[in-house]
């Protein structure tokens, strides 16, 4: 499970060395991949798959989904979307980004009301204003705040006019990427059902890496999917591969297949890429006739759990949940942001910081990333190097309330 983890490490080290060392490499743990459930390998039977597809069907089809570009394996991969997530249908695309912020446009415009999480990602954000709704932003997971928006919505409805809005959409995320949290979706449902609006969820730091058997936010409240209209999200991380989809019921989805921009104008999502989330998928769901799918989401929220618990009891300030592979370490000065990145990478660690505009000025933080392919050696080892760095740079505000 482990091959390739430490190689890919390798070649981030030599970019990033490179420049400051010339002539020299160095192995880093990467602490900074979404690769949850461990498929980004360079050896195994994903690896072969994709391999045989290159074969067999070249890297790209070179046209549009609407041209010439819906291939075999296409197909086969948006109908195991559609059983994995518990929706009817679903569309896939080349890039997770613009599955976003190519979608939302097509689903939502003038007229429509988009009620959006201050903490949603960029893809949402800008897939949002492109689709010309108005858009109004509520607290981050705070359902009182979004509630409050809604029944202002309906009372006042379109500015100037008062005429209601033809749709209201709420736009969410299922796990936080810079925040660590989970969505309230139990409540979330209850508004939806309660004002009649429309539910849009992003997927995809959830997908395969919450839920007993990785099916995401939904399985992880034990919430039926149809309860959501509209499920996004990515292969990019818990599948070891490119791209994202959308699921949502036979309606919905034979209108994106003539109204996308993604099926339009962008290339089809390139035939060893399919392949790649297939076999992930299939592995997952035990359909290769193993439990290996079983045994790396065990692993992921085994390892997530530890983490979180060992950097808690060292005297970090961490965000998100418990359950979130997605642990944010909080740094809160911009100037010990670079200091913690090199002291880590002085340390054979890779990992990733992040500050304004993408957080708060003051709440600059370094995102750690738990995987499935972490071994407890690996974990035990990054976790010294951390402690070691939080004392050097004084990082354990945590311990601050024990010392008064």
């Amino acid at each position: 499970m482990c091959k390739g983890w430490f190689e890919t490490c390798t070649l981030f080290s030599e970019i990033v060395l490179g420049k400051l060392y010339p002539g020299t490499t160095s192995k880093v743990l990467n602490l900074g991949s979404y690769n949850y459930l461990g498929f980004a390998e360079s050896g195994g039977p994903c690896v072969e798959d994709v391999v045989q597809r290159i074969k067999d069907d070249g890297v790209s089809s070179c046209c549009s989904r609407r041209d010439l570009g819906s291939t075999t394996v296409l197909k086969e991969l948006e109908a195991l979307t559609a059983r994995f997530v518990g929706k009817e249908d679903a569309m896939v695309f080349g890039m997770g980004f613009a599955t976003n912020s190519g979608n939302i446009p097509s689903l939502m415009g003038k007229g429509c009301l988009i009620l959006s999480d201050t903490c949603n990602h960029t893809s949402v954000v800008l897939g949002a204003r492109l689709s010309g709704a108005t858009i109004q932003k509520f607290k981050h997971n705070d359902m009182d705040d979004l509630e409050k928006e809604l029944r202002k919505a309906i009372v006042e409805g379109q500015p100037r006019t008062r005429r209601p809005w033809k749709k209201i959409f709420l736009l969410v995320e299922g796990i936080y990427s810079m925040e660590g949290t989970i969505l309230k979706l139990p409540e979330i449902v209850r508004l939806k059902k309660k004002y009649k609006t429309y539910l849009y969820v992003d997927e995809a730091h959830s997908i395969g890496a919450l839920g007993p058997t990785g099916r995401g936010v939904c399985e992880y409240y034990g919430i039926d999917p149809s309860e959501v209209d509209i499920l996004m999200g990515t292969f990019t991380k818990s599948f070891g591969s490119s791209g994202g989809y959308v699921a949502a019921s036979h309606k919905i989805m034979n209108f994106l297949r003539q109204a996308s921009y993604g099926t339009t104008y962008a290339t089809s999502m390139s035939p060893p890429i399919a392949q790649m989330a297939v076999s992930a998928m299939k592995i997952i769901m035990g359909e290769n006739g193993t439990s290996e799918g079983k045994l790396r989401i065990d692993a992921l929220a085994e390892n997530t759990g530890y983490v979180r618990r060992r950097l808690k009891e060292m005297g970090f300030v961490l965000y998100g949940n418990d359950h979130s592979p997605v642990i944010p370490l909080l740094l809160y000065q911009p100037g010990k942001m670079p200091a913690f990145s090199r002291e880590c990478l002085r340390r054979n660690l890779g990992v990733v910081v992040v500050g304004y505009p993408a957080t708060p000025i003051n709440e600059g933080r370094s995102r750690i990333c738990v995987s499935a392919a972490h071994t407890r050696e690996m974990l035990d080892w990054a976790l010294h190097q951390i402690d070691i760095v939080g004392d050097v740079l004084h990082l354990k505000y945590n311990k601050i309330s024990k010392w008064i």
